[in-house]
């Protein structure tokens, strides 16, 4: 897989600024609660009208920005694995020209048709997730946590508990995930194969 990722080199610059967006999406989303957080405690305590409409205000603005920031670190995430898998599919079409006779035997035809159409297609997809997900989800972690512990360090010892059992389910489901997707691997070849005898004989018929 790093070998693969090392592809992504020509990408680089739309890399950054995938990155850029998603920094200062996370940012915006963690703040958003502090600022209702001050509505509450300033605003409505005190009644300060003024103050709560100028707060709003700004969470307004900060939530427009968000989003501005998700769609376009998803265009240009979507933008450098569509890349990708271009580049991946152009190399792989390259190898498989450069295959003798035997090596078409050992691998198969259906297993070469699924390796540069849908597992390339999967590629791509776990490319699109690692921009978006992969770096995301750390900046919330760390930020939310710092978050919490700003507002209530006693409170914010429940995550104590909650993240280890949080961790322990997302790697079962990590686990049990592969093992489903080498399988369906596997019957998606015998399926491609099937396919391809089954019209091969109405051709003929």
């Amino acid at each position: 897989m790093i070998k693969l990722l090392k592809n992504l080199k020509p990408y680089t610059l739309l890399i950054i600024g995938v990155i850029g967006f998603i920094f200062f999406q996370s940012l915006s989303e963690l703040y958003l609660p502090t600022l209702m957080s001050d509505i509450v405690d300033i605003g409505v305590v005190r009644g300060d009208i003024n103050y709560i409409i100028r707060t709003g205000g700004r969470m307004i603005l900060f939530a427009v920005l968000a989003m501005l920031s998700s769609v376009l670190g998803s265009y240009l995430a979507a933008k450098v694995a569509t890349g990708f898998g271009r580049d991946l599919r152009t190399k792989v079409f390259s190898k498989v020209e450069s295959f003798s006779l035997e090596e078409f035997d050992e691998k198969g035809t259906a297993s070469l048709i699924i390796r540069t159409t849908n597992d390339i297609t999967q590629i791509q997809r776990l490319v699109v997730t690692m921009l978006r997900m992969f770096l995301r989800a750390p900046l919330l972690f760390i930020g939310g946590i710092i978050m919490a512990v700003s507002k209530d360090a006693k409170l914010s010892l429940v995550l104590v508990v909650i993240l280890p059992i949080l961790s322990l389910l997302i790697f079962w489901v990590a686990k049990k995930s592969m093992s489903l997707f080498k399988s369906m691997q596997i019957k998606l070849d015998k399926l491609n194969l099937v396919l391809r005898y089954t019209n091969r004989g109405r051709f003929f018929v």
